[in-house]
């Protein structure tokens, strides 16, 4: 095979000797690409992607590229013709098992972007791959991500003839919970990382799941019913927006502070006792006798009943019942078979938590990105924004802030690398009645390039493709109050209150 010295390049960057010095921007062919042969990597496609400006949106010229790495690790990096000079990797949602890229668009924006299936292939929401399978377990907990950005990165060298002038990662759920690991365990991997509605504690919100399970679904083998049906949370909705809306000084349908809110549920109205104490045990978190081990949902994170029966209360037609009423029930018994006891037949309605931490120590040590001391992070100048919707139903958004708070408990100047934005009446990952589209890599790209930290960002909110609302976001634990005048669905109504 003939070695361009775009080729040896990357080959000499995998290999670990020093980079080339950067060039001007030169492509090399298609041949050579798709001639390479790199060290425990195979590239099985290289495809020219034609601009197609008519479509919508519309689809810039570039490169695709589909390799392995290590056998196991499949990838996609998107090279466009009009390259400039940054590279964005995208995260995955659930437990990926398909190349998965949350940041693909942005090759139509100018950058060189890539995904991986994090080592495993899998449908829907189940756990059977890692089964007696370490290699598995942990390309998926937290090294599928790091390897894929150090090929992606040697690809780009050798096609550009220059390395990337600045390297971001973005995610949700899944895929915050990656960006959260690699600003733990890998920070020399990007300059800047965007985690939203981090899934970063797996152990952890597993156990929150399996014990409100548990509270709802006690047998196991009647999966078809509980107690909570739609009318139900309907009431406990429309109880809580009575009760707490206009607390924030605002009567728009969206609880703004939901912690500060003062929520009675023996004021609403037309519940049994069963479903308030099915209620309450969604609200209550999971504790054994060492402390609190996740906590919960906070009012107005039920403001969508059709969420909560997908997410959190069932049963949902998708499955037909059979695996799993809902969504948080497949995850939780799955990452307690298959990642902590790696038994298939493990039985959630017997489990009590009482020794959770030593069952779940081996699971945690590749699963969970709980790490609050970021100085990896700091000590290379990176930049960590992390965002979470108050009404996510599938990961308690009070879990993502007490892990800010440890950090900031661990670096007083944390602020300077570090900032959370939380996102009221948004749903998982976006949508629900609040404003929750925000351009977050622009603002990271802001502030890693030029030095702009965001205090407030804003989100805006669009039906039928037009916009109907923006609201300033704060930087934690800032909140949004209505000034007592002007539109209510402008930004410039709000000013920032914080403690």
């Amino acid at each position: 095979m003939r070695i361009t010295k775009p080729c040896l390049f990357i080959f000499l960057a995998l290999c670990g000797a020093p980079a080339a010095p950067a060039q001007s921007t030169n492509h090399i062919s298609i041949q050579d690409l798709r001639g390479l042969r790199l060290p425990d990597v195979m590239l099985k496609t290289v495809i020219q992607i034609p601009a197609d400006l008519q479509k919508k949106p519309h689809v810039e010229a570039h490169m695709d590229v589909k390799g392995v790495i290590g056998g196991t690790i499949e990838f996609e990096l998107l090279l466009p013709d009009s390259w400039n000079g940054r590279f964005v990797m995208g995260g995955g949602g659930g437990f990926v098992g398909s190349i998965q890229n949350s940041a693909q668009y942005a090759v139509n924006l100018g950058y060189a972007t890539a995904g991986t299936d994090t080592g495993h292939e899998a449908q829907g929401v189940t756990a059977d791959w890692a089964y007696n399978n370490l290699e598995a377990q942990i390309n998926f907990g937290y090294l599928a991500v790091h390897r894929t950005a150090e090929v992606a990165k040697a690809l780009i060298r050798g096609y550009y003839g220059a390395d990337a002038n600045y390297s971001y990662f973005t995610g949700c759920s899944r895929g915050g919970g990656q960006a959260m690991m690699e600003a733990q365990r890998f920070p020399k991997d990007f300059d800047g990382i965007v985690a939203g509605a981090p899934a970063f504690d797996w152990t952890g919100f597993s156990a929150n799941a399996v014990a409100i399970q548990k509270a709802l679904y006690p047998d196991p083998n009647h999966l078809d019913h509980t107690v909570l049906d739609k009318a139900a949370l309907e009431k406990l909705a429309n109880g809580i927006l009575e009760q707490c809306d206009a607390q924030d000084g605002l009567k728009d349908g969206v609880v703004q502070d939901p912690p500060s809110a003062h929520f009675d549920l023996t004021k609403v109205e037309g519940l049994t006792d069963e479903q308030r104490k099915a209620i309450e045990a969604i609200y209550a978190g999971v504790s054994n006798a060492q402390g609190l081990i996740y906590p919960s949902y906070t009012p107005g994170a039920e403001c969508d009943p059709n969420q909560w029966l997908l997410w959190i209360v069932g049963p949902t037609p998708w499955t037909g019942n059979k695996l799993a009423p809902d969504l948080m029930f497949a995850f939780g018994t799955q990452v307690f078979k298959y990642l902590i006891f790696n038994d298939p037949d493990w039985n959630y309605a017997a489990y009590n938590f009482s020794n959770f931490a030593n069952d779940t120590h081996t699971a945690a040590s590749y699963l969970d990105a709980t790490n609050f001391n970021l100085g990896g992070l700091k000590s290379r100048h990176g930049k960590l924004i992390i965002w979470h919707g108050w009404a996510d139903p599938a990961l308690p958004a009070q879990g993502t802030v007490n892990y800010y708070r440890q950090v900031q408990a661990c670096d007083p100047d944390a602020g300077a690398y570090c900032r959370l934005f939380m996102v009221p009446g948004c749903l998982h990952c976006g949508g629900g009645p609040g404003a929750s589209d925000v351009d977050w890599l622009r603002i990271i790209r802001d502030w890693v390039e030029s030095g702009t930290a965001p205090d407030k960002v804003i989100a805006s909110k669009a039906t039928a493709g037009k916009p109907v609302m923006t609201r300033p976001l704060p930087e934690y634990p800032g909140t949004a109050v209505y000034n007592g005048s002007g539109d209510t669905n402008s930004a410039g109504s709000f000013v920032i209150k914080r403690p």
